[in-house]
């Protein structure tokens, strides 16, 4: 059994060292625990700090291209390492790296697929009452849209089984922690939380950078990977309501009409007419978006098989 730790890294040199430090080395059921940082186009001495801490494998990439991105590449290269568990934690030191452990445990016990730390948002000192609530908050949306009961769903310290990787794909540019919990839940897997640590901050996030642009690309995470794995009730709901109301406001026109009052409600007519073919044409998007989601899960398992060989 191969556990692979991935760290994606941006410009990480003062805060590596004791990531990787806090690391396991062993965990009873493992066989081997090895290493991965991801270096998103550093510009300072992450590649070397990496090199000095022991890191196993250094994977590359030729630019900055963000979180996501590095992310992504992270779990494609564990797959070709032979990784049976994959673990991301975060190459600032947030996370208590001990707590490995705790995640790989309900994969080795065969209780989960997928399992993600649960920081206790409202116990940590560090986060402001406002950043507090929007946690929550998000968490309740994500666990409504992926049908699960993750406490803390934009927590970045969490492990996947080998055939949970397989089966990922990130779209987001921004961060894939809900992105990929929503894909996980939409596809039925065996999702689990545990409680973990966290560490004091050593920087400043740099994914969070104003609390109004958080909630804005998370809510547009949330609602894009929604529209791509149920975009026939995403785009069905809003059709149906805007032909609903434009039936309503034909009716109430047609009532003026045949009772002699007619003149002075054309515009009602109008707005009723714009809204019906609204709603009409938002249920054909929901049709071919549908069948574009039909043709997209072909390709995930085309994906699937070429990632397992």
């Amino acid at each position: 059994m191969k556990l692979i730790i991935q760290i994606p890294c941006y410009n990480e040199e003062s805060t590596l060292p004791a990531t990787v430090r806090d690391l396991p080395r062993t965990i009873h059921s493992i066989d081997m625990i090895e290493y991965l940082v991801i270096d998103d186009g550093s510009r300072d001495r992450t590649v070397e700090v990496a090199k000095e801490a022991g890191v196993h494998h250094i994977l590359k990439l030729s630019k900055n291209q963000g979180y996501a991105k590095a992310f992504a590449a992270g779990l494609e290269e564990a797959l070709r390492l032979g990784a049976d568990i994959i673990v991301t934690t975060d190459g600032d030191n947030q996370y208590n790296g001990a707590d490995v452990s705790r995640l790989a445990k309900p994969i080795l016990e065969g209780r989960a697929d997928f399992v993600i730390g649960d920081r206790r948002v409202e116990t940590i000192p560090h986060f402001s009452f406002v950043k507090k609530k929007l946690q929550k908050l998000g968490s309740w949306v994500v666990r409504v849209v992926s049908r699960s009961d993750v406490p803390d769903a934009a927590c970045g310290f969490r492990a996947f089984s080998h055939e949970v990787a397989l089966r990922l794909n990130v779209f987001s540019g921004y961060s894939p922690m809900l992105e990929t919990l929503i894909q996980a839940g939409r596809n039925n897997m065996v999702i689990l939380s545990v409680p973990i640590r966290t560490n004091p901050p050593l920087r400043e996030s740099r994914l969070i950078r104003s609390t109004l642009g958080y909630v804005f690309y998370q809510a547009l995470t949330i609602v894009r990977t929604f529209m791509i794995y149920e975009p026939l009730k995403f785009f069905g709901w809003f059709g149906l309501g805007a032909f609903s109301l434009g039936l309503l406001i034909c009716a109430r026109f047609l009532y003026y009409f045949f009772t002699g009052h007619g003149q002075g409600h054309v515009q009602s007519l109008i707005l009723g007419s714009i809204l019906l073919t609204i709603g009409f044409q938002l249920g054909l998007f929901g049709l071919l978006a549908d069948l574009i989601a039909v043709n997209r899960r072909i390709v995930e398992e085309v994906q699937q098989k070429l990632r397992r060989h």
